[in-house]
């Protein structure tokens, strides 16, 4: 008997991930554990090994599709052995396409089909068997399941229909989109949710069907062409310019949409407004030196970074507000502080994992758990949970020599703070001119939650506390 491959919930909190490689193809024999497909999950790539040994007899999902947990990858076997055609079957019929973008008379077709799923009587109702109960208006109840644990099987519907002549007749087929490519949708054993593009998670721009006040009447006879309705405030996208010879195409990784998806996403979301402060890091210096051996025999390495998370943590502790997102029925200020810190990845992108409960951690909590975050994070060892439940976000991008910079903010956070290089510089204090170590802190936040004042202080109470370290 044949074995699925599914999408693992890999967190608590995580609902859908991107296949990335198959690492065998179809035909080729694999082992128990051996690891069968890359998966990304919140820029998190993790292996997945193999359920059981045999053949690899199909792959359900391609190479760069994103599904819900819970959904049939593939299927392994003996050799020549075929998977149940209900348990592969695409709506539509022939193999799984690649995605394609789905309308809003689609998405409204799909939401018609009952929900495929664990239902309290029925145990699990596949895609294929939700959609015929839907086209032949069947009571599911009245079926008679002879799969395992008594599923209703397709073979279990077609019979019942066929044995009911009066049933046979009221086929009511679903009218597709004119000239729509067919939707897809896979097997999801865990929760029955059907497959949604990116566009109907984040939002689209209005089409014909989802906006009909958009469309044009027809010109009447004589009457000039109208023009084509601009939205205002969203400049059109430039067009790509001469492609070269010598060009080359660098494909997008799965990690490079996942950061280009998010800081659109996060530009058309939040009114980033930013505000610049320097901070004199003399008493931190001192003090870093004066405990680096300490920490490094608790097997830590202190670097700034943990100053500047503990000097947050005091900022936030000053005022809530700033730990806090927005929502449309009020802004939910979140109790608990949990700061992210963006963490490089060579040649590869930005990933920001996320330290729970920082408000409760001493300076050496805060510098083991910096270590063990980016060390796990440059060696893609992270879980998916541990980039998850953010609620404000440090980056150093001082590292790389930069001294002040413009940061987006990671959503749904309300702001987020960025550090420069640490450059000693003459300053006049008590006006007598010195040299200290000195940095740009930029705090990028959000007009609708933050007003300048706020922000401002919560900025200087981040100076306050990184200049009277002690």
């Amino acid at each position: 008997m044949s074995t699925k491959v599914i999408m693992p919930q890999l967190g608590e909190s995580v609902v859908e991930g991107t296949v990335t490689k198959w690492l065998h193809k179809v035909g080729e024999t694999v082992q128990e554990l051996e690891s069968l497909l890359e998966i990304n999950t919140d820029k998190v790539d993790a292996e997945i090994p193999s359920p059981a040994s045999g053949t690899l007899l199909k792959i359900v999902v391609p190479e760069g599709t994103t599904v819900n947990a819970g959904t049939v990858l593939a299927w392994i076997g003996q050799p020549g052995e075929i998977p149940d055609e209900e348990e592969v079957e695409i709506a539509g019929g022939g193999p799984a396409p690649a995605p394609a973008p789905m309308g809003a008379v689609q998405a409204a077709a799909v939401a018609a089909i009952p929900q495929a799923g664990q239902t309290r009587d029925l145990g699990f109702i596949s895609p294929v068997v939700a959609r015929l109960a839907r086209e032949h208006n069947l009571d599911l109840g009245l079926v008679k399941g002879s799969g395992e644990g008594g599923r209703i099987t397709k073979r279990d519907v077609l019979a019942y229909l066929e044995a009911s002549p009066t049933l046979t007749g009221q086929v009511k087929p679903l009218e597709p989109a004119p000239a729509a490519p067919p939707t897809e949708i896979w097997e999801t054993p865990a929760d029955g949710d059907l497959f949604r593009p990116t566009e109907l998670i984040f939002g689209a721009p209005p089409t014909v069907e989802a906006a009909p006040a958009l469309v044009s009447q027809p010109p009447q006879p004589g009457a000039p062409a109208p023009a084509a309705p601009a939205t205002p405030g969203t400049p059109a996208a430039p067009k790509p310019g001469p492609v070269a010879q010598n060009d080359r195409l660098v494909p997008l990784t799965a990690l490079r949409k996942a950061i280009a998806e998010h800081m659109v996403r996060s530009e058309h979301t939040s009114p980033h407004v930013t505000t610049v402060m320097e901070a004199d890091l003399t008493r931190v210096a001192a003090h870093r030196a004066a405990n680096k051996a300490s920490f490094s025999q608790d097997g830590v390495e202190l670097t700034y970074t943990a100053y500047f998370m503990a000097a947050i943590v005091a900022g936030l502790k000053a005022y809530p507000l700033v730990n806090s997102s927005w929502s449309e029925e009020g802004i939910l200020v979140h109790p608990q502080i949990n700061e992210g810190m963006a963490v490089a990845l060579e040649n590869e992108g930005l990933i920001v994992p996320v330290i729970k409960g920082a408000d409760g951690l001493s300076l050496l909590g805060l510098a083991r758990a910096v270590n063990d975050l980016a060390g796990r994070a440059r060696a893609h060892r992270l879980q998916p949970d541990d980039v998850k439940d953010g609620t404000f976000t440090l980056t150093n991008h001082g590292v790389g020599g930069s001294l002040f910079a413009t940061p987006i903010i990671n959503q749904p956070q309300c702001a987020i703070l960025g550090t420069g290089a640490v450059q000693k510089r003459v300053v006049v204090i008590n006006d007598a001119i010195a040299i200290r170590p000195m940095l740009y802190l930029t705090l990028t936040f959000d007009h609708r939650i933050l007003d300048g004042a706020i922000a401002d202080h919560f900025l200087a109470k981040v100076v306050e506390t990184l200049e009277g370290w002690k």
